[in-house]
């Protein structure tokens, strides 16, 4: 089915999306999965460039995309899939139907860290500081990723009549939501990139990522009408993660920066300032010999001056 998407207030600016690309006889390749593994390429290229930032190599790399892709994928998919039980529990062949739509970001990124978790242990690797890299990656992924939502037509929001209000095959213009996110997340990439160069501790940008993405997330969901519910209650549960999210992940945040708690938990001081506490120690070992030499040999000094003292007041005595 082709989609009719217009922008009626940006002079009516419009497109007519078929989801499907090309077919491969009985094969339909959609544009959802092409732009879903473009996100994922660009992610890997991204972390290649600057894996040894962080302490890695790109064949760590690899052989994480090769765990990462489909635990992502898999994860992300079941957390849909549960939330819309009810349609689900009743038509379980179409469970499997990723390609049509139906991934909760949510869902990707919980079974990617237990993922990360598992590589990192594996392959003795700094999880922390693999996990820096490794979020500002997911920013790269879902900016683009958020771009499929476009060519299905869905994951838009309450009906607006605001300039770039979008509609869909003839609708009422409705909050472009999926661009909203795209651009949140350009706008989380483009300041974890520049910041991580100069990040004070392991964790920060996980933190920031984490942060980051909740506060937009919280915003962005309440604007939805595709929203997946607690149970029978009102609650987003996309809405409410990200607003926990946002609030644990921002409270660590501050509190590390201004205690300096992160300079004395060893697995997430960076080895940058590893080295500089064992210079400094070092000094200060250094000043200390060297004040007890100077204490010696005052001490030595001192006793030569009561001994020629005493042979002198011996020989005065005679």
């Amino acid at each position: 089915m082709t989609h009719h998407i217009s922008f009626p207030k940006l002079g009516n600016i419009a497109f007519d999306i078929d989801p499907v690309a090309f077919e491969f006889g009985p094969l339909s390749i959609r544009w959802y999965g092409i732009i879903i593994c473009l996100g994922f390429v660009l992610a890997g290229l991204y972390a290649f460039k600057r894996c040894r930032s962080f302490d890695t190599t790109v064949d760590d790399i690899v052989d994480f995309l090769i765990c990462l892709i489909p635990c992502a994928i898999i994860g992300a998919r079941l957390y849909y899939v549960f939330s819309c039980w009810d349609y689900y529990g009743k038509h379980p062949e179409q469970i499997i139907k990723v390609w049509e739509g139906g991934l909760a970001i949510y869902g990707g990124i919980i079974l990617g860290v237990i993922a990360a978790i598992i590589f990192s242990k594996v392959k003795k690797i700094d999880f922390f500081n693999f996990g820096d890299m490794a979020v500002i990656c997911i920013f790269i992924g879902q900016l683009i990723g958020r771009w499929g939502n476009f060519v299905n037509a869905e994951a838009f929001g309450a009906i607006t009549n605001l300039p770039w209000g979008m509609s869909i095959n003839g609708a009422a213009p409705c909050h472009p939501t999926f661009l909203y996110e795209s651009l949140w997340n350009l706008a989380g990439f483009i300041f974890t990139h520049f910041y991580s160069r100069r990040r004070r501790f392991k964790g920060e940008i996980i933190l920031i990522y984490f942060g980051w993405y909740g506060l937009g997330r919280a915003w962005i969901e309440g604007l939805r009408t595709d929203s997946l519910y607690l149970g029978s209650t009102d609650i987003r549960v996309s809405q409410l993660l990200a607003a926990v999210s946002f609030v644990v992940c921002a409270s660590l945040l501050v509190y590390l920066h201004v205690s300096k708690r992160y300079k004395t938990i060893s697995f997430l001081t960076l080895e940058k300032q590893a080295c500089e506490a064992e210079i400094c120690s070092c000094a200060d070992a250094s000043e200390e010999t060297a004040e007890t030499e100077e204490t010696a040999e005052k001490a030595e000094t001192e006793t030569e001056k009561g001994e020629t003292a005493e042979a002198e007041t011996k020989q005065t005595e005679q």
